[in-house]
C-alpha cells in the first residue's frame, strides 16, 4: 500500500520505517526538516518538508493516490484536522490519528476518526505488568478497551468450569491443553496447567485477577 505518515517524531519515524521494511510505499511529512534525522539511514521512502495543514503540501506528498494516512504529531488538534481533511476531502480509505492527550479523544471520535491513544494504552499495559496475577495481555483491540489475556490455570481452579470462574465481562476464546487448542464451552472443566485465552474488558480482567489473588 501507499501510506502517508504525518509527523516524523519518534512515533512517526518508527511507523514509517516499519512500513518501509514491510514493503510498503511510504511518504513522511514534517514541517521541520531536521525531524527526518529520526529515520534510520537505510530508510528509502520519500520525505516532504512543509506545513502539514497545507493542502498543497498534502498534494505534493501524493495524498490523492494514498491508500492510507496516519497523523501522529504531538498535537491532537493538528492530527484531527489532517485526519478529517484526508478522510472527507481526499477520501483516503484508511485514516488513523494519534491521540496524544486522552482528554481530546472525544474530538477524534466526533470527527469519526480511528485513533490510537498511546498514553492511555501505555498506562494500562504498565499496570498489567505490575499486577500480572491472573494473566497478561497478548492482544489489544481499539485503544485497549477489549484485550485478549493468556491465563494459566492454577491448581486451585482445577476441576472447576469456565462458567463458574469467569466474570460477566470475560469470554473464553481458546483453551490449550497438552499442546492442543480448542474452542471451550462455558461448561468446560479446567485442569491445572491449562492455558485459557480470555477476551475481556478492563473491569472484567480486574475481577478475574482479584479472584486469582484470593484463591491462589
Amino acid at each position: 500500500m501507499f501510506a502517508i505518515i504525518v509527523g516524523c517524531g519518534r512515533t512517526g519515524s518508527s511507523l514509517a520505517y516499519r512500513m518501509f521494511r514491510g514493503g510498503h510505499d511510504v511518504t513522511v511529512i514534517d514541517h521541520v526538516g531536521t525531524s527526518f534525522e529520526h529515520l534510520p539511514p537505510d530508510y528509502r521512502g520519500r520525505t516532504v518538508t512543509g506545513e502539514v495543514l497545507a493542502e498543497d503540501v498534502l498534494r505534493r506528498a501524493g495524498i490523492e493516490q494514498a491508500d492510507g494516512l496516519a497523523a501522529v504529531t504531538n498535537s491532537d488538534s493538528v492530527n484531527a484536522v489532517v485526519g478529517h481533511v484526508a478522510k472527507h476531502v481526499f477520501h483516503v480509505k484508511t485514516v488513523v490519528v494519534r491521540n496524544y492527550d486522552p482528554r481530546y479523544r472525544s474530538l477524534h471520535e466526533a470527527l469519526g476518526l480511528e485513533s490510537v491513544g498511546s498514553t492511555a494504552w501505555g498506562a494500562q499495559r504498565t499496570e498489567e505488568i505490575l499486577t500480572r496475577v491472573g494473566g497478561h495481555s497478548v492482544f489489544a483491540a481499539g485503544n485497549g478497551e477489549v484485550e485478549v489475556y493468556e491465563v494459566v490455570v492454577p491448581p486451585a481452579w482445577s476441576g472447576r468450569s469456565l462458567r463458574e470462574l469467569l466474570p460477566a465481562a470475560c469470554l473464553p476464546a481458546a483453551l490449550t491443553r497438552g499442546g492442543q487448542a480448542s474452542l471451550p464451552a462455558p461448561e468446560t472443566t479446567l485442569q491445572t496447567g491449562d492455558v485459557v485465552h480470555v477476551s475481556a474488558t478492563f473491569d472484567g480482567i480486574r475481577a478475574l485477577r482479584g479472584r486469582a489473588s484470593r484463591e491462589s
